[in-house]
C-alpha cells in the first residue's frame, strides 16, 4: 500500500465478483470495475471523492449505456480481446513518487493474458499502458489498439441548468493545424452528438502533437489526454445527447493508427503498449495545463541525465549560410557578444562549398566533415567556440540517409518499403537489429571524436515514411511504426545514458516529433521552424500546453524572423521558453550595437530573472485559442514561480491588432505580496500590491501591429 498522505495517491481496490479499481490522484478519481469479463470505466471525480461515497448509492456510469464501453481495446487474428476476460491478480508497487499498480487478466477466446499498469504520482493526471503477451504456440496479428477509452460521463442537463442546446454543452480542444509550420495552432470545437476524430500522423500530418482537451462547460470539468508515441494516434469522442433527453453521454478514447497488422505478436513474446496520459480538473484551460505540466516533469520526463534546467542559451548556423570557416568564426564572435552559452554547427557541415546554397539533404548519413569545407577537421572551429566561453554541438539525423552517402546504395535493404513495395527514400528500418546498433555507434562517435557537449538530432521525412511496412517470418508483412519507434527511443535512450553530460536537442523538420515518447531521452526540443511573426508567437503559446515551457526551444532572429515584425518582439518570443538566437548582422557587417545592446540586455533579465524559476513556472494562457487571437489581434503569455514570488508576461499585438492599450490581469499573482513591476520597453519600474494587480491589472500601451511588451513582476517588501 502506498503512503496516502506522504504521495497523495492510491489505488482503491475492492475485490468480489466485479472487482472495481478506484484510482486516487490529487483531486483527480477514476474507477474501473471488471464488469462480466469486460474493464469498464465506470466513474470519474474532480473533487476527490470515491464513487461509493454514500455506499448504499453510488454515483457510478452505466457501462451498458455507451455503444464502446472497454477501458482498453485490441483487436487480434479478428478477435476482439477487451471481452471475455478473466481476473488474474492486482498488485501494487510504490514508486519514487507515488504508486503502480498492475491489474493482470486472461481472455476466454484467445491465448493471451493482458496487463493493465497504471501510474499514480499525486497529479490530476495518470500513466496508462497495456501489455499483451502471446501465451499460445502461434503469432497473434495486432489489426486494432486501443489504449484508453470507455464513457467520460453521464451529464443530466435538467439538474444544471434549463438550457436545451446540447452544442453549447461540450467542446473539444486540439491543435488543429497538422502541417509544418504551423504547430501548436489550439482552438476550441463543440461537439455535436456524434462520434468526431482527430488525427495524428495517419491520415494526417505529423506536426500535430497527439493531446487533446474535452471541457464539460455546465460543470467546469475538462479531461485531458496526451499519448507518448510518435506514429499514428487518433483521438475519438463521442457524443450521445438528445432533445428531450436530459441525460448527455460522452466517451473519449485514444487508438493507435497505421495499416493492419500493427504488431505480429511471436509465441511467448510480450508487446507494451506506448503511454497514454490521462487527467481531469475542474477548472479552466491553464488549470488543466498545469495540472499536466507536473504529471510531466514529475513522472514522465524525468530522466536526470536528460534534466532541461541548465537551459544553456543555443546560439547555431547552418545552410542559410556559406558555413566557410571564416563565417563560422565570425558568427561564434557575434553569439558570444550576444550572450550565447552554445554554438551549434547546423545542418550542412557534410557538404562540399557550392554557390547555390547547400544540399544538406542529399548528403545526409556521411556524418564526417566535408574536406574541402572544413580541411583542418572541426577541432579548429570547436576550440575557437570554446575559447570564446561556449559550449560546442553539431546537428545530426541519424534515422534517413540521403543519397550521396555511401550506405544509401550499399545497403538498400536498410530501407524499407511501402506498402505499393517500393523501397522508401531515406528512412532508415531500426527494427533491423544492425541498423539500430550502426546509428547508436555513428552517434557515439560524432559525440566522442568531435567532442560535443550537445547534440540536435534531426528528423526529415514524412509521415508516410511512419507506416512503412516489414517482414515479420510469419507470412504477411507487419506495419513498421510501432516496432520502428520502440527502437528509435532505445537508441536515445542508451545513448542518453552512455553520455549523461551530453545535452541533447530533439528536431524534426521543426515540430515534427515533440511527443512524450521520443522526448524522454531529451533535455528539449525545437517545436517549429517557423520563427515569422506575429505566428512564431502563436506557435510559442500552444506548445507551452502541451509542453512544460522549459523544454520548448524557440529561435530569436535567422530563419525569416527578421521579415516582419519589430525587433524587440521577436525576442520577446522566446523569453518564456528555452531560449536560442541566430545572427542579427552577416559575417561581413558589424553588428548594429543598438540590436547587439538589447540583445544582451534581454539573455542578461533571461539568464538571471527568468531562468531560475523557469524550470518549475506556471504557465497562463491569455489568449489561448489561435483564431480568436487573431481575430483580436493581441495575444499576452504569463508565467509564474508556484509561490507567486515571480513571474514575466509577454504581451503582443498580431497582424489585425484592433486597439492600442491591452491590460493584462496576472494570474500567477499574490493578492497578499506586494510587487515591483518592471515595463521593458521603457524600463520604467512602480511597485503595486498583488491585489490591485489582479483585481486591476497592468495597461500597456502598443501602437503598432506586431508590437510587444516584457512585464516583469518580483515580489517586494516595499508596499509603494
Amino acid at each position: 500500500m502506498s503512503d496516502f498522505e506522504k504521495t497523495g495517491c492510491e489505488v482503491y481496490y475492492r475485490p468480489g465478483e466485479k472487482p472495481t479499481f478506484c484510482y486516487r490522484s490529487g483531486y483527480m478519481v477514476y474507477e474501473e470495475t471488471l464488469a462480466n469479463g469486460v474493464l469498464v470505466p465506470t466513474a470519474w471525480n474532480t473533487a476527490g471523492y470515491p464513487p461509493d461515497l454514500l455506499s448504499n448509492c453510488p454515483t457510478r456510469m452505466d457501462p451498458r449505456a455507451f455503444s464502446e464501453p472497454a477501458a482498453f481495446g485490441a483487436a487480434l487474428n479478428g478477435v476482439s480481446a477487451e471481452y471475455g476476460l478473466r481476473f488474474v491478480s492486482f498488485a501494487e508497487e510504490d514508486t519514487d513518487t507515488g504508486v503502480m499498480a498492475t491489474l493482470t487478466l486472461d481472455s476466454e477466446t484467445l491465448p493471451l493474458t493482458v496487463e493493465i499498469q497504471t501510474l499514480l504520482d499525486g497529479t490530476a493526471m495518470f500513466t496508462r499502458s497495456v501489455t499483451l503477451k502471446n501465451t499460445g504456440d502461434a503469432p497473434l496479428a495486432l489489426s486494432a489498439l486501443r489504449l484508453f477509452g470507455g464513457g467520460l460521463e453521464e451529464t443530466d442537463r435538467g439538474a444544471l441548468t434549463g438550457v436545451s442546446d446540447v452544442e453549447a454543452m461540450y467542446a473539444l480542444g486540439y491543435f488543429t493545424g497538422d502541417t509544418w509550420g504551423f504547430e501548436g495552432a489550439f482552438n476550441w470545437r463543440p461537439l455535436t452528438p456524434g462520434a468526431f476524430s482527430v488525427d495524428t500522423r495517419f491520415c494526417a500530418d505529423r506536426f500535430r502533437h497527439p493531446l487533446v482537451f474535452l471541457k464539460n462547460s455546465l460543470t467546469g470539468v475538462i479531461y485531458f489526454m496526451q499519448v507518448g508515441f510518435s506514429g499514428g494516434v487518433r483521438f475519438t469522442t463521442r457524443l450521445n445527447a438528445r432533445q428531450g433527453d436530459p441525460t448527455a453521454r460522452v466517451s473519449l478514447c485514444a487508438d493507435i493508427t497505421g495499416y493492419a497488422p500493427l504488431y505480429m505478436i511471436a509465441p511467448g513474446e510480450r508487446f507494451v503498449s506506448p503511454e497514454v496520459h490521462v487527467g481531469a480538473v475542474c477548472g479552466d484551460l491553464d488549470c488543466a495545463v498545469n495540472g499536466m505540466h507536473a504529471h510531466i516533469r514529475r513522472s514522465v520526463l524525468n530522466d536526470p541525465a536528460a534534466d532541461p534546467k541548465a537551459l544553456l542559451v543555443g546560439a547555431g548556423m547552418g545552410a542559410e549560410h556559406d558555413m566557410s570557416v571564416e563565417t563560422t568564426k565570425a558568427f561564434i564572435r557575434q553569439f558570444a557578444q550576444m550572450g550565447a552559452e552554445v554554438f551549434i554547427i547546423d545542418a550542412g557541415w557534410v557538404c562540399p562549398p557550392t554557390d547555390g546554397g547547400i544540399d544538406w539533404y542529399s548528403y545526409n548519413g556521411i556524418n564526417v566533415p566535408d574536406p574541402d569545407r572544413y580541411p583542418d577537421g572541426l577541432k579548429e572551429l570547436s576550440e575557437y567556440t570554446h575559447a570564446h566561453g561556449m559550449k560546442f554541438a553539431l546537428w545530426v539525423e541519424i534515422e534517413r540517409m540521403g543519397k550521396y552517402a555511401p550506405l544509401y546504395t550499399q545497403r538498400p535493404e536498410w530501407r524499407p518499403r511501402d506498402i505499393f513495395g517500393e523501397r522508401d527514400g531515406g528512412c532508415l528500418d531500426f527494427t533491423q537489429p544492425e541498423v539500430a546498433a550502426w546509428a547508436e555507434n555513428e552517434l557515439a562517435r560524432i559525440i566522442t571524436e568531435y567532442g560535443l557537449d550537445l547534440l540536435r538530432v534531426d528528423h526529415n521525412v514524412s509521415h508516410a515514411s511512419c507506416f512503412l511496412r516489414r517482414d515479420t517470418g510469419f507470412g504477411a508483412p507487419e506495419c513498421l511504426s510501432l516496432r520502428q519507434f520502440e527502437a528509435v527511443y532505445a537508441v536515445y535512450r542508451n545513448l542518453k545514458r552512455r553520455f549523461p553530460h551530453v545535452i541533447f536537442e530533439n528536431c524534426a523538420g521543426g515540430g515534427g516529433r515533440t511527443d512524450l515518447g521520443q522526448m524522454k531521452a531529451f533535455n528539449h526540443t525545437w517545436v517549429s521552424d517557423w520563427q515569422k511573426l506575429p505566428r512564431a508567437a502563436l506557435i510559442t503559446n500552444g506548445m507551452t500546453m502541451a509542453l512544460p515551457p522549459e523544454r520548448v526551444d524557440r529561435l530569436f532572429a535567422g530563419m525569416g524572423a527578421h521579415s516582419f515584425g519589430s525587433f524587440e518582439a521577436g525576442m520577446r518570443n522566446v523569453m518564456l521558453t528555452h531560449m536560442s538566437l541566430n545572427v542579427v548582422a552577416p559575417a561581413s557587417a558589424r553588428p548594429n550595437p543598438a540590436q547587439t545592446a538589447f540583445v544582451r540586455h534581454s539573455v542578461e533579465v533571461y539568464k538571471s530573472f527568468i531562468r531560475p524559476f523557469l524550470p518549475q513556472a506556471l504557465v497562463f494562457h491569455h489568449a489561448p485559442e489561435t483564431d480568436k487571437a487573431e481575430a483580436d489581434g493581441f495575444l499576452a503569455l504569463e508565467i509564474a514561480s508556484p509561490d507567486g514570488t515571480k513571474g514575466a508576461a509577454a504581451v503582443f499585438t498580431l497582424a489585425n491588432a484592433q486597439k492600442e492599450r491591452y491590460t493584462l490581469f496576472p494570474r500567477g499573482l499574490r493578492a497578499d505580496k506586494a510587487y515591483r513591476v518592471t515595463l521593458d520597453n521603457t524600463g520604467e519600474r512602480f511597485t503595486v500590491k498583488g491585489s490591485c494587480l489582479k483585481h486591476h491589472g497592468v495597461t500597456v500601451r502598443l501602437p503598432s501591429a506586431l508590437a510587444s511588451e516584457l512585464i516583469l513582476f518580483e515580489e517586494t517588501a516595499d508596499e509603494g
